[in-house]
């Protein structure tokens, strides 16, 4: 098959041309994302390989489609940038990567933790200017809080276990529990009582209508004062505008996030020469007690070759008209 792979960088060439050394696809690397003004590039392609931030809206679709486009293959979990009725309409199917290494993001949610509570960021910073001072740069014990996570997919569940370790009571919401975590001694909690109850919060679950914005000022005003909120699923979970008030006002102690609401303009580029012009995310930027990371949670080795290796076997999958168990439908 002709792949067209949009919004790469050099670790998608690297690790897709290695798992593809067979030569059972024929790869062309885009490093524009997909949308209305670069669908033209699919011309002569069979299918498109997208990331999280490439915009598969019905318009996008439409032309894709008539360039003769067949399949839409994320390389990453999430689905939400994506028109799945507007691709079934036009007979064009999707595939993604379910899983590819849960531990990855689980533990990069745990850095966040140990980052924003410890600050060895700012001690890092001060040892490389000579300054070996300790001052302002006391943390708390993780041993014995009370940590909430919200989702409980294979990531969340991950994080779970990492917390468990840390010898922190664990409240977890989610629409279906797990065995294997009611065994370990996790708790599941309606999500109020979960959002009352924990000094830390997670988020691990998917965008959806229900879950967008699910961070809201409502649900701060019910968290404890001082509350830290780690996000390392999809930016849209947290309303930005209401997290910036909450750390205004101390409500928030602490907020780490890999992801961000309108990071479509932003993530994955070097941008420091250039003026932000986002004024929320440069908002967050200047609070002492914010940590971001530009959607960095999956980015370990393993998880790159479990990318490349799973969508390659979709490729093929749908090459070779078998069943695609990683399909997704509207």
């Amino acid at each position: 098959m002709k792949v067209a792979f949009f919004s790469t960088k050099s670790y998608d060439k690297e690790y897709f041309n290695l798992f593809n050394s067979g030569n059972f696809h024929e790869l062309s690397f885009f490093e524009v994302p997909l949308n209305q003004q670069t669908a033209i590039l699919t011309a002569g392609f069979d299918a498109v390989c997208v990331f999280v931030n490439d915009s598969m809206d019905r318009e996008t679709i439409e032309m894709i489609a008539k360039n003769g486009i067949k399949l839409i293959a994320l390389r990453c979990a999430g689905f939400n940038n994506v028109d799945l009725k507007a691709a079934g309409d036009h007979g064009i199917r999707v595939v993604r990567v379910p899983a590819y290494s849960p531990e990855s993001v689980a533990e990069h949610a745990a850095a966040l933790i140990l980052t924003l509570n410890r600050k060895t960021h700012k001690a890092y910073n001060r040892v490389r200017e000579g300054n070996f001072s300790i001052e302002n740069l006391t943390g708390f014990n993780l041993y014995g809080k009370t940590v909430g996570v919200i989702g409980t997919g294979l990531i969340g569940a991950a994080f779970c276990k990492i917390m468990l370790g840390f010898g922190c009571k664990v409240l977890a919401f989610d629409i279906k529990k797990s065995n294997d975590l009611l065994n370990k001694g996790v708790l599941y909690k309606n999500l109020d009582d979960l959002l009352i109850e924990s000094e830390i919060i997670s988020l691990h679950c998917p965008l959806t209508a229900q879950t967008s914005h699910m961070i809201d000022a409502e649900a701060i005003a019910k968290m404890k004062d001082g509350v830290m909120i780690i996000n390392t699923s999809r930016g849209a979970l947290i309303k930005a505008k209401d997290a910036i008030e909450g750390l205004k006002t101390g409500k928030i102690g602490y907020l780490g996030i890999d992801v961000y609401e309108q990071e479509g303009n932003l993530f994955f580029q070097d941008l420091s020469e250039s003026v932000i012009l986002d004024d929320v995310i440069a908002r967050l930027i200047s609070f002492p007690n914010v940590l971001i990371t530009g959607h960095l949670g999956f980015f370990t080795r393993e998880a790159l070759e479990e990318i490349a290796t799973i969508t390659l076997n979709n490729l093929s999958s749908f090459d070779k008209d078998k069943v695609m168990t990683n399909e997704v439908k509207a």
